[in-house]
């Protein structure tokens, strides 16, 4: 089978949550032997259509453009069995460089009106091939895919043509968040097997497509999240590339945020067949008190003090802040004793090794 992949992100350097579903997808389609072409759109030069006709009167089946899409793009598409059009969720639809690509496909079709199953379309001017729609949106919501998928739907519904499959992944931002690595390696090893379902039979099987668009995170928590990711960028002057690029942490601006964020970067596997508890006690603009169980590999957050806590740690607020943002050296700043500890240092030395803390 030959497979033609359109990735339509316009981001790359490992930024793209499109182009990593995608990459795993065309893995899962070489892996049951199709031949897969990857065509990024961002390094291509595609002119839109201006509705000139010429490819149905004048070269009927050829475009006026002589361009990428007419000299390598629309050949390949032609010749493939199944197109993958990935797309991350633009204001509710495919990004324009996937539009004009769609909307360059033109010279397939023939001007002549036919009427299938109740419906005006234009006939095929050549075997169009089989489509399978890929996007990710940064909302946690499925819902926000509606209108593309009625768009795919009924621009595929057409004699002739055919939607293989929709795969919709919402919240794709978590899907490199440490905090939720093993459902997320779940919905990519999903994909993957996807590639492999769609390679062999052109579907995609029930089991396969609830692991992909499987719930990763509550809609609160991840609201949480990203306003302390995005208060973070705003206050610091970066955008979410530059923050990617420095390695940034998002800053907590209450206990709560704190006790959402800090379990991700500690080293649990330092506690080893131990239950260690991880006392924080706060003064400051957050005069508060929270802790951290620690066991078997998972961090559990609770409020309050607990009783015999391995460590302590008596810390201003915003002195802490400082250090999990790296804004403050952890080391320096308790020779300083802007911060206390008592318990197992070396045990809190291993915990914190992870980040760096």
């Amino acid at each position: 089978m030959k497979i033609l992949a359109i990735n339509s992100s316009p981001r790359g350097g490992g930024q793209s949550k499109t182009e990593l579903m995608l990459n795993h997808l065309v893995e899962g389609m070489r892996d049951a032997g199709a031949e897969v072409d990857v065509v990024n759109l961002r390094e291509k030069k595609i002119k839109n259509c201006i509705g000139c006709f010429t490819c149905w009167t004048k070269t009927p089946g050829h475009c006026i453009h002589k361009d990428d899409m007419t000299r390598e793009l629309f050949p390949k598409w032609l010749e493939a069995d199944l197109v993958v059009y990935a797309t991350p969720l633009y204001n509710y639809a495919m990004t324009a460089s996937l539009k004009a690509f769609i909307e360059r496909t033109l010279p397939s079709l023939e001007p002549f009106f036919e009427i299938h199953a109740g419906r005006m379309c234009h006939p095929l001017r050549h075997r169009s091939p089989a489509v399978v729609i890929l996007s990710v949106s940064g909302m946690p919501d499925e819902a926000h895919f509606g209108p593309l998928s009625a768009h795919m739907k009924y621009s595929f519904a057409t004699l002739g043509r055919k939607l293989s499959a929709e795969i919709y992944r919402p919240a794709a931002e978590i899907l490199t968040n440490p905090l939720f690595k093993k459902k997320a390696d779940d919905v990519l090893e999903a994909v993957a097997e996807a590639g492999r379902e769609l390679a062999k039979s052109m579907t995609i099987s029930p089991g396969t497509m609830a692991r992909i668009t499987q719930p990763l995170v509550d809609s609160q928590l991840f609201a949480e999240m990203g306003n302390l990711f995005w208060k973070t960028c705003i206050a610091e002057g970066v955008s979410p590339k530059e923050f990617e690029k420095k390695n940034m942490v998002p800053r907590p601006d209450s206990l709560e945020s704190f006790m959402l964020l800090f379990p991700a970067g500690l080293n649990s596997g330092a506690a080893g067949d131990r239950k260690v508890t991880l006392q924080f006690d706060f003064s400051g603009h957050v005069e508060d008190s929270c802790c951290f169980i620690i066991e078997k590999g998972k961090v559990e957050a609770k409020k309050g003090i607990e009783e015999n806590p391995e460590i302590t740690i008596k810390t201003p607020f915003n002195v802490w802040m400082d250090i999990m943002t790296r804004k403050a050296d952890g080391q320096q700043m308790f020779m300083e004793q802007k911060y206390t500890v008592t318990g197992d240092i070396g045990l809190m030395i291993q915990l914190f090794k992870k980040e760096g803390y």
